[in-house]
């Protein structure tokens, strides 16, 4: 199969790392980006040597597939066009402003038989990736996910910018549906929630407590897992992990026995049992590109979609579910 022919639709701070990573990419072929924006389109082609379109409907007809990172509020229009168009969207998250759009997206791309790959980048986060060895069983989540201020993200919440990277992770490792939501959250700033917190119950028992602030001095990415017998640490920032596992003292297992005082005065009630201390070797690898190799994967193999339009859905649903609770909490 020859190169996919790809375009950006949207070419500003994502739209421009999306754009240059295609142009180097060798199995796809940038053939132009479009913006409504002339000079931000401009500046961006020049500098790719690829085409800055005058026309949506123009570049459309001369690609195969579309990244979109529009402002949210525009995912949907332009996302429908080109389906309707029979072209292929990998769209940045959230997948749509709302989850009533995200739906309709979902039955038009099964319509016209069109994936849909969503960039929930984390998914691809290699301190992630990392944990692929160990079985994971989540009951409790901790997630902080902190930024400083960037004026380039305020259309929506920091639910939706922020919040939603860890309730999509969330909903991927705990395979139990949401039974209860608890959130409240603060704006600031701006005119929706700058800082939020939320308390999500699931119908096994698990728990997530997510808090996502962008008004904060020290950024921080960091998710930590509890299940019986383990305790793991990742990093997303700075892409490191540790895995702290309870096993019986006969059992060859990943890592190395770590004396017990090294998580508390644990000796007596472990009795005949150690802690294994692993730091799982994490890949230096980017993670805007391998979400763009798994969407031509798909493309070009039928691979399942790294991402879906279903999954992204899902964790857009959570995401307004816990933005309607804040507002029901306002100030």
């Amino acid at each position: 199969m020859e190169d996919l022919k790809v375009a950006v639709i949207g070419t500003g701070h994502l739209g421009a790392i999306h754009s240059r990573l295609w142009k180097n990419n060798k199995d796809a072929s940038l053939i132009g980006v479009y913006d409504i924006e002339e000079k931000r389109k401009n500046v961006i082609a020049k500098e790719l040597k690829c085409k800055a379109f005058a026309v949506l409907d123009e570049l459309l007809s001369n690609c195969d597939a579309v990244t979109i990172a529009v402002p949210t509020v525009n995912h949907f229009e332009i996302a429908k066009i080109c389906i309707e168009s029979n072209i292929h969207c990998f769209i940045e998250k959230p997948i749509t402003d709302t989850y009533a759009q995200a739906k309709q997206l979902i039955a038009l791309a099964k319509e016209k038989n069109v994936i849909i790959q969503v960039g929930h980048v984390e998914r691809f986060n290699p301190a992630l990736a990392a944990l692929g060895k160990y079985k994971l069983n989540p009951m409790f989540i901790e997630a902080h996910r902190l930024s400083q201020f960037k004026s380039r993200a305020i259309d929506v919440s920091v639910v939706h910018d922020l919040m939603i990277h860890d309730i999509d992770i969330m909903l991927w490792l705990i395979k139990s549906s949401v039974d209860t939501i608890d959130a409240n959250g603060v704006a600031v700033i701006t005119n929706t929630p700058d800082i939020a917190n939320a308390r999500i119950k699931f119908k096994n028992g698990a728990v997530a407590n997510l808090t996502a602030s962008r008004i904060s001095a020290h950024p921080m990415r960091k998710m930590r897992i509890f299940q019986p017998n383990a305790y793991i640490s990742i990093d997303f920032g700075n892409q490191d992990v540790e895995v702290f596992r309870i096993v019986e003292k006969e059992e060859k297992t990943i890592g190395k026995v770590v004396p017990a005082t090294m998580l508390g005065d644990l000796a007596s009630a472990l009795k005949n049992k150690n802690i294994v201390y692993d730091k799982p070797k994490v890949k230096s690898i980017n993670a805007i590109e391998e979400e763009q190799k798994a969407f031509i994967e798909t493309i070009k193999n039928g691979t399942d979609v790294a991402v879906s339009a279903e999954e992204a859905a899902q964790a857009l649903q959570i995401a307004e579910l816990i933005a309607q609770q804040i507002a029901g909490f306002s100030i």
